[in-house]
């Protein structure tokens, strides 16, 4: 399992600059601030309570700025991720957050957080999931919102592609990652004591074209006009039978309570 953690952790670094400026991409921001936007559009207990919040796997520690954007002033934050070449690049942008350098599939605190966000964390470090997500759980208050963003898939087609893409496109690495059955998905929070909320399908046509442009950049066409149109269609589809089995992606939100 280390030794997975430690290839992940180089595979990441290597493409890390890369990635940083391609998801710099105008159309990849705007779908991404229309997605969360739409997410917390009803999140009505979360918005304006100055919360507590957790990253783990942080990245650049976007779930803070997605936090603050749709919820309000954080209370407090806190964020660490296993690379240290993404901690000192947050760290450049940001000197005061606090992030740092942690593993999390050692990680342990004392903490209890009101939110806990993982923006496509898990897949990266399936064979120890269920350990991570388990021992989450402790830092998470009661009534507390476990957010998670992770590429899923829910039919055959669409899993056999996805294989395809992990085994050819670099920016990915095969053999440590791995994207979810969404049933699969929900049971590792289930079968852990934690309670579906809310969920949403957006890894539909707009998710297609803009969300991966450091991995796809000739699917990054137009611009925000398109970006809102094929967003706007897929929103039929967020919440219902089509959505769930057409999406390449889950966005969901579990309790303790």
């Amino acid at each position: 399992m280390s030794d997975h953690i430690e290839q992940q952790r180089e595979h990441f670094e290597n493409i890390s600059e890369k990635y940083y400026n391609a998801r710099k991409s105008v159309n990849h921001l705007y779908l991404k601030k229309l997605m969360w936007r739409f997410f917390f559009k009803d999140k009505v207990q979360l918005k304006n309570k100055s919360l507590s919040v957790l990253e783990p796997m942080c990245g650049y520690s976007e779930g803070k700025s997605i936090l603050e954007n749709n919820i309000g002033v954080l209370g407090s934050y806190e964020g660490f991720d296993y690379s240290s070449v993404l901690i000192e690049k947050v760290k450049e942008t940001n000197p005061d957050i606090n992030v740092y350098v942690q593993d999390v599939s050692t990680f342990k605190s004392e903490k209890k957080f009101d939110v806990i966000i993982v923006i496509g964390g898990l897949h990266h470090v399936p064979s120890m999931c269920e350990t991570v997500v388990q021992n989450l759980k402790n830092n998470l208050k009661p009534e507390g919102a476990f957010i998670v963003l992770e590429p899923t898939h829910n039919n055959i087609i669409f899993r056999k592609i996805r294989e395809r893409i992990y085994n050819k496109n670099t920016l990915f690495d095969e053999e440590t990652e791995k994207a979810f059955r969404l049933k699969e998905l929900n049971n590792l929070f289930l079968s852990n004591g934690y309670k579906l909320v809310d969920q949403m399908y957006p890894g539909l046509l707009s998710y297609i074209l803009f969300y991966n442009p450091d991995a796809f950049p000739f699917l990054n066409i137009g611009g925000k006009f398109l970006v809102k149109l094929t967003f706007k269609i897929d929103t039929l589809f967020f919440k219902n039978y089509i959505g769930r089995k057409l999406s390449f992606a889950t966005l969901s939100m579990f309790t303790l309570g």
